[in-house]
């Protein structure tokens, strides 16, 4: 694969986008540079946020919302990992907005400006017709993504993420937090498939599997994710 392709990244201020970035800063150091990253934000970046960005060359397109029209630079890849949750949105429709539409709207816009990998966070359980609004919701992102036409999609379906929310300046999630906490003592029992993942063993995995741009829709689940993203 050529080093020099241009990747666009949405959802670079949370969990999985900012370890993204970390992974492509540790590429850059190791004289492994994988090219240009445009992040689409919604707002200017934190201090924080600026060095990730310098560290894997990364340069900001600022969006007043994440709906149509988007107009981007010429991409090869995109990687999108917006995601919420029903409490944080605060409504079935917010969370909609954000988790299908949104997604959908960014998938969208990167075919348009060239793109034609494209990487996608979703979830354990995802699935159209599940009776679990979040899984169902997740499902029909999983279908729209799908019927866009790039040549190579990458769907992750992680388990419970492992990260620190807090130091990223996100909202809380008490029922992620506790969740974890309530799983540390037994976490090596528990199957792979749906084991607690690290974001950064995720954002490896989508990387590595962008890399590769096997054609046609591959679905990466937690277990799979965890391996191929292990350091």
């Amino acid at each position: 694969m050529s080093a020099a392709r241009r990747l666009l990244l949405a959802g670079a201020t949370g969990l999985v986008g900012r370890a993204v970035l970390d992974a492509l800063g540790q590429r850059a150091a190791a004289g492994q540079p994988r090219g240009p990253v445009w992040a689409l934000l919604r707002r200017p970046p934190d201090d924080q946020l600026e060095r990730a960005l310098a560290r894997a060359d990364g340069h900001v397109l600022v969006t007043s919302g994440l709906g149509p029209p988007l107009r981007l630079p010429s991409i090869d890849d995109a990687l999108i990992a917006l995601g919420t949750t029903i409490a944080v949105a605060g409504s079935h429709d917010a969370f909609r907005a954000v988790d299908l539409d949104a997604v959908l709207a960014v998938a969208r816009a990167a075919r348009d400006a060239g793109a034609k990998r494209l990487a996608v966070v979703s979830a354990l359980g995802a699935d159209a017709n599940a009776n679990v609004f979040y899984n169902r919701v997740k499902g029909q992102m999983e279908d729209a993504v799908s019927a866009l036409g790039f040549d190579s999609l990458v769907i992750a379906r992680p388990s419970l993420l492992a990260g620190d929310r807090a130091a990223l300046g996100q909202p809380a999630r008490p029922g992620e937090r506790w969740a974890l906490r309530l799983l540390r003592p037994v976490q090596g029992l528990l199957p792979a498939t749906v084991r607690p993942i690290a974001a950064s063993a995720v954002a490896r995995a989508m990387l590595a599997a962008l890399d590769e741009g096997q054609p046609g829709r591959q679905v990466l689940p937690s277990a799979e994710l965890a391996r191929r993203g292990a350091p």
